[in-house]
């Protein structure tokens, strides 16, 4: 069997999956984006969030990527409502409690700039009266929503979230709905993980 490896930039408001069960196939899916029969995503990104997804027909690396028990590292960009301040950072960095278990610790940075991405359709809600800030989350779990759990469990809610990679795999270069194959450099460390 020949494996494939894309690389995908999941726009907001479409379905990380290639079927829509829910409404009569009105919800875009990877379907809408992707002609290459037989992957699947490799974990998942909310409806409601953006950016870096991997797809493989190789099973066992599918696993490897997905099971926390492997502590593969994912990092995203989150627009948070109001500025955090120091103690809200090192709740997220030490883990904070969600729905009664604790998450593992992640390292997080706040942002000094906005980071360059491309608009989002339909834009984050604007308020004059209440400044956002960005943090970069790097998570080794992919639990339900997590990132949105943690930032609401600090106080500070999330307006936009984007992954922009898994493990070593970057983000840059692909625009939303813009899919391509792994490069070999790409995917050598990914086959080690196979061995």
């Amino acid at each position: 069997m020949s494996y494939r490896y894309l690389l995908f930039h999941k726009p907001y408001d479409v379905l990380c999956q290639f079927t829509d069960d829910g409404s009569n196939g009105v919800r875009r899916t990877l379907k809408d984006y992707i002609p290459v029969a037989g992957v699947y995503p490799v974990g998942r990104l909310d409806r409601d969030s953006e950016g870096l997804v991997l797809l493989t027909n190789h099973g066992s690396l599918q696993h490897r990527l997905s099971d926390p028990k492997f502590r593969h590292p994912r990092t995203y960009w989150v627009q948070v409502e109001r500025l955090p301040d120091d103690a809200a950072l090192k709740q997220l960095r030490q883990g904070v409690l969600i729905q009664g278990i604790k998450t593992r610790p992640a390292i997080v940075t706040l942002l000094t700039e906005e980071p360059t991405l491309p608009p989002r359709d339909p834009p984050v809600r604007f308020r004059k009266t209440v400044p956002t800030a960005w943090l970069e989350l790097t998570l080794t779990e992919g639990r339900n929503r997590q990132v949105r759990r943690m930032t609401a469990a600090v106080n500070f809610p999330t307006l936009r979230l984007v992954r922009v990679a898994i493990a070593h795999l970057q983000l840059d270069g692909l625009a939303p709905g813009q899919w391509r194959d792994l490069t070999s450099a790409e995917l050598r460390p990914l086959e080690a993980l196979c061995q």
